[in-house]
């Protein structure tokens, strides 16, 4: 039996998590997308990744009890099963330049009924429609770089599927939902991109075979992943224990870290803010 859990990731910086020299025109290092909306994720393999470091630098031990013990040569039974286990992380809410607003978090059906199997709120029968809005500046059409987005409703509900961190919530922010089939070009339109060139030993020339580009997921885009935790016959309550010894911040309903995904860091990518939530770590009165 497992016990449910889930994360919530902020992007604090653009988050770049894919090919690291990719061969398409142009060398464009593209990130990782979801199949059906062709929206930016994290897989699962780089969440436990980022997880299994964080705990292993302040305890190995207890890193291979939650994550699984690496194999080692000569030794075919040394791994084990992991007690901790991740799904990728998909997009909730992704923030779009709009010319007067001016900046509006777009979604789209499928991302929140996602959001909503996994952390279970709100109900499935408040599962907003495409083209419902909540906008500061109450307009009934909205101006991309690619076209307008007419034919809007306005609703007051749209806020109660902004997930955790709570301080989006008490924002004035632009909330919209469009058709599942528009995500994908919206998306394109907010990813990140950054030109880069490698310079000569020398001198301050670009080299001609060091020019490549960059594309990531912008800052305040908001994903959630799900957790399972595997219940341990002692109670022991493994991951609780790792989380306290990795310096996790923790509040009566969430715990909460910085933590750096993907690659790139060193310019200046990757910057998250996680909160891991759910039944698994409320406090126990």
């Amino acid at each position: 039996m497992y016990q449910k859990a889930y994360g919530i990731i902020e992007t604090l910086a653009p988050l770049h998590v894919g090919a690291s020299a990719g061969e398409e025109t142009g060398n464009l290092n593209l990130i990782f997308r979801d199949q059906f909306t062709q929206t930016g994720m994290i897989p699962g393999s780089s969440i436990r990744g980022r997880f299994r470091a964080d705990m292993r630098s302040h305890t190995k031990d207890l890193a291979n009890d939650c994550y699984g013990h690496e194999a080692t040569t000569g030794n075919p039974n040394s791994t084990t099963e992991a007690l901790i286990k991740f799904e990728y992380a998909s997009l909730v809410w992704l923030p779009v330049f709009c010319p007067g607003q001016p900046v509006v978090w777009v979604t789209c059906p499928r991302l929140l009924r996602r959001y909503q199997k996994i952390t279970e709120t709100p109900s499935p029968n408040d599962l907003p429609k495409p083209y419902q809005v909540q906008l500061q500046n109450r307009r009934n059409v909205l101006f991309f770089n690619l076209g307008f987005l007419d034919k809007l409703q306005q609703v007051n509900n749209l806020s109660q599927w902004i997930p955790i961190p709570e301080h989006l919530q008490d924002s004035p922010i632009n909330l919209v939902v469009v058709d599942d089939n528009d995500m994908g070009i919206i998306h394109e339109m907010a990813l990140y991109h950054q030109s880069r060139v490698r310079l000569k030993d020398d001198e301050k020339i670009a080299d001609d075979k060091g020019f490549f580009n960059v594309e990531a997921l912008p800052e305040s885009s908001i994903l959630v992943f799900p957790v399972a935790v595997r219940e341990q016959k002692d109670n022991s309550g493994y991951w609780k224990l790792g989380l306290e010894e990795t310096q996790w911040e923790k509040t009566s309903k969430l715990w909460s870290k910085e933590l750096y995904f993907g690659g790139l860091e060193s310019i200046g990518f990757g910057r998250c803010h996680v909160n891991l939530a759910g039944k698994y770590f409320v406090e126990e009165n």
